[in-house]
């Protein structure tokens, strides 16, 4: 749907709150024509032969923009074993995608060491599924990207990354580095609970598993990474760091022109990022639960602290909403600055601002209707290029 040429009825969405990057329009309309935003009115618009929807008092949200999320492995196979066709999974996950409001998706696929992760992280498969969103992403309701995550202990994926990034079929990139000890798994217990628990493997595997990262971690390929760094640049491709851990990593990362840090685990990472100039997205459901999965940085600690610009939902897409409305709603945020979380930071991210992330003339018409007025939110209504997407029938 976002690939072809079919054009968007000429649309009035009247009687709404509408979300401004900085202010809210209590009672006002947006004319939609051939996709984009073409006015916002706070009077009364005419009919003109336009399609009228009445908001009946909603908030009109831009489009949540998610760049993080690798919710497309449990699509695929939610339970061991139970593996579904790539094509049917990624179609269903696009369905519940714009009912969550997301309007633009940066699928996460990572390129671990296939010897110690999870089938869907190795080279073989994440290069297959890259080729797939591609092939079949002119059939989505939302806007589909690929956010390509490279293990920088990872040898056999190098190949493959820079193939992909010089194809231009990689739209964001980010490296990680999850050798114990530091990043996400600063405390060993952490390592060793984790992936005893969550992943299921035995204390003799994990340890094995703790030895060989550790030694792969002393020789780490840093030209090579330079290398990725610099087709990126070349290619316009925005970049991002992972789990940074202290100052020393987020400046060594800003030289390599990462501009993006994805998850700091503490203050201090997240204060030199800050200090670099770069942005700095958490996960919504660490806001929305109020903790972290691994002990480390709360989201909610660090946008207190002003240190949070981007919500990405990791691994649940339908956190984002509220995990957003939760921030409003505590009074940690106001309203515009909770929703710009999920849209227009997350945009100026990954260099789309220029096409959505704003209820704004010229815009994309990607727009999330929310009935607020209940405890729990609900998106009401999904567009993306000013065409339905999702409707709740509410």
């Amino acid at each position: 749907m976002t690939c072809d040429m079919i054009s968007a009825p000429k649309t009035i969405i009247h009687n709404v709150r509408v979300v401004l990057p900085d202010a809210v329009l209590p009672d006002a309309a947006v004319v939609l024509e051939q996709g984009i935003i073409r006015d916002i009115l706070t009077e009364p618009a005419s009919n003109n032969g336009y399609v009228r929807i009445d908001g009946r008092g909603c908030l009109l949200m831009p489009g949540f923009i998610d760049i993080h999320s690798d919710a497309i492995e449990n699509a695929i196979q939610p339970r061991p074993g139970g593996r579904f066709p790539v094509d049917v999974a990624l179609h269903e996950l696009d369905k519940q995608l714009v009912a969550c409001g997301v309007t633009s998706m940066y699928h996460c696929l990572c390129f671990l060491d296939s010897a110690d992760n999870p089938p869907f992280r190795n080279a073989e498969t994440t290069d297959y599924l890259i080729h797939q969103i591609h092939e079949l992403k002119c059939g989505f309701r939302a806007r589909t990207y690929v956010h390509a995550r490279y293990e920088i202990t990872n040898e056999e994926g190098f190949v493959h990354v820079e193939r992909l990034l010089r194809k231009r079929l990689v739209h964001f990139f980010s490296i990680m580095d999850h050798t114990p000890g530091q990043g996400q798994f600063s405390d060993l217990a952490d390592f060793r609970n984790y992936y005893t628990n969550a992943r299921g493997l035995s204390a003799e595997h994990v340890e094995r598993l703790i030895d060989r990262r550790l030694d792969v971690g002393r020789r780490i390929d840093r030209p090579g990474i330079e290398h990725l760094a610099q087709i990126c640049r070349g290619a316009a491709i925005r970049m991002a760091s992972h789990d940074d851990d202290s100052s020393h990593k987020v400046a060594a990362v800003s030289r390599l022109g990462m501009t993006l840090s994805e998850f700091p685990v503490n203050l201090e990472a997240a204060r030199a990022a800050r200090s670099h100039g770069m942005l700095i997205s958490l996960g919504s459901p660490n806001v929305l639960r109020g903790a972290s999965l691994t002990g480390n940085l709360s989201g909610r600690e660090a946008i207190k602290e002003g240190l949070g610009d981007i919500l990405c939902s990791d691994y649940a897409p339908m956190s984002l909403l509220h995990a957003a409305m939760q921030l409003y709603r505590e009074g940690i945020l106001d309203l515009p600055a909770a929703v710009r979380l999920i849209t227009l930071n997350a945009a100026r991210a990954t260099g789309l601002d220029h096409l959505a992330g704003a209820i704004a003339l010229g815009k994309a018409a990607d727009l999330v209707m929310v009935d607020d007025r209940c405890k729990v939110a609900e998106i009401v209504r999904t567009f993306v290029a000013g065409r339905q997407v999702f409707s709740s029938g509410n």
